[in-house]
């Protein structure tokens, strides 16, 4: 007897919820990742804030806040804690000198580097422990992953 195609599909119980699977464990991952950086006073929101200073170069207050999702005045509260810290520096925009610019310093962007190395060198221990069959899997898991995130 032929199968109607109207006719729900079952699913295997493990991929079910490859969706939940997926988010759990990329949450966790992100999580382990926050916990692997250097020593200091600088929590979580605004080491992110320097390490896209760092990556990309001076942004404004807007486009920071938007990035993150977070409303002007707490990203406000975030660029003052690094300006205070000396790892950030306000700078007028050349082309719109209303505009106020933040600029990783040099202090900031060793910093962000160095968070950046802490935490590649403990995911490439754990990668490293995994048989090469385990590894070639996880590049491809991060390909789609990937092919995921720019969908």
């Amino acid at each position: 007897m032929e199968k109607d195609a109207t006719e729900p599909q079952s699913v295997p119980a493990e991929e079910a919820d490859l969706g939940g699977q997926v988010r759990s464990a990329v949450g966790r991952l992100y999580r382990r990742f926050r916990s692997e950086r250097p020593e200091g006073g600088l929590g979580d929101a605004a080491l992110a804030v320097l390490t896209r200073l760092h990556k990309l170069g001076p942004q404004s207050l807007t486009d920071l806040s938007e990035h993150d999702r977070v409303s002007p005045a707490s990203m406000s509260q975030i660029v003052n804690r690094l300006t205070s810290a000396g790892y950030a520096v306000r700078t007028s925009d050349p082309d719109d000198r209303r505009r106020v610019l933040f600029s990783a310093t040099a202090e900031g962007d060793g910093l962000a580097s160095a968070a950046r190395a802490q935490r590649n060198a403990w995911l490439d221990e754990q990668l490293r422990a995994l048989s090469p069959e385990d590894r070639a899997v996880i590049a491809r898991a991060a390909a789609l992953l990937s092919g995921i995130a720019d969908a």
